[in-house]
């Protein structure tokens, strides 16, 4: 309990959708269809940013009947891209209600709301029968779970046999402690980072074997170059934009976020695996 608090109070923001909207209208933007495009410097609320989600989507090509389960769904970006892309139904859950709440409201705004949904929950009890879904999808959000056994275990659960996890999670790299606050947590107490090592064992125990498995860190500090770059030239923060969401020392965490990738005490890995038919 402890754990899911501190987490769901990171995240927290109870005046997210109102900041939300008056980023919009200092833009020209309160009313009217929003694109995907004037969405994702805020919605893809992840290292690389809109890049990673097309990448991910494009090994996985979901079919336009599948059930997808975003697990930790954020402002609900990569849920729009895949349901606007792919014509996927996606349905998204994130232990946030403010995020769920704005990410309801960005649905409508992008003409998205019968294609995708957003409840708010717990992704160690997930709110769904066995079998429900044919791909689940989860981008940084396993960094805040400790449980990471019962983490596979509910994803292996609501997946259809035959159904694929995909994954683009920071892991531990060996080279020393973190450096915080980054992205994900205030406090060592609220991060939980598995080896790769470690991940691949913990996923082939629930269940599931890996298909796929590519390691973007170098693509990833390249894009924190530009990103910084950027920021460092900014004479204040764009209008719509993570820091919305993540407040104020948002660019602490991403600068740290970066060295700790930089100085291999973090890896970033994109890795599909499939539900095995037979769980042994």
């Amino acid at each position: 309990m402890i754990e899911k608090t501190k987490v769901a109070d990171h995240y927290k923001g109870d005046d997210l959708l109102q900041r939300l909207r008056s980023a919009l209208q200092s833009q020209g933007l309160e009313e009217g269809a929003l694109s995907l495009e004037q969405l994702a410097p805020l919605d893809q609320f992840h290292s690389r940013g809109i890049e990673a989600t097309v990448e991910l989507g494009k090994v996985l090509a979901p079919a336009s009947d599948d059930y997808i389960l975003d697990i930790g769904s954020g402002l609900g970006g990569p849920s729009r891209y895949l349901a606007a892309t792919y014509g996927s139904n996606v349905t998204g859950i994130d232990l946030s209600e403010s995020f769920v709440t704005a990410a309801t409201y960005l649905a409508e705004r992008t003409g998205l709301e019968n294609k995708v949904s957003y409840r708010q929950g717990d992704a160690l009890a997930l709110p769904f029968d066995d079998d429900s879904f044919d791909i689940a999808w989860t981008q940084h959000v396993a960094m805040n779970i400790a449980d990471r056994t019962k983490f596979y275990a509910e994803a292996y659960r609501v997946l259809r046999p035959g159904g694929r996890l995909a994954v683009y999670d920071v892991l531990a790299g060996g080279g020393g402690s973190l450096l915080y606050p980054v992205p994900w947590a205030k406090t060592e107490d609220a991060s939980f980072l598995l080896s790769p090592d470690e991940m691949r064992t913990k996923l082939s125990d629930a269940g599931f074997e890996t298909l796929s498995w590519v390691d973007r860190t170098d693509a990833a500090l390249s894009w924190f170059s530009d990103f910084n770059r950027k920021e460092a030239t900014a004479t204040s923060p764009p209008p719509i934009g993570l820091h919305l969401a993540m407040g104020p020392d948002f660019r602490t965490m991403t600068a740290n976020f970066a060295r700790n990738l930089d100085e291999g005490r973090a890896v970033l890995v994109e890795a599909v695996a499939v539900k095995r038919r037979a769980h042994d």
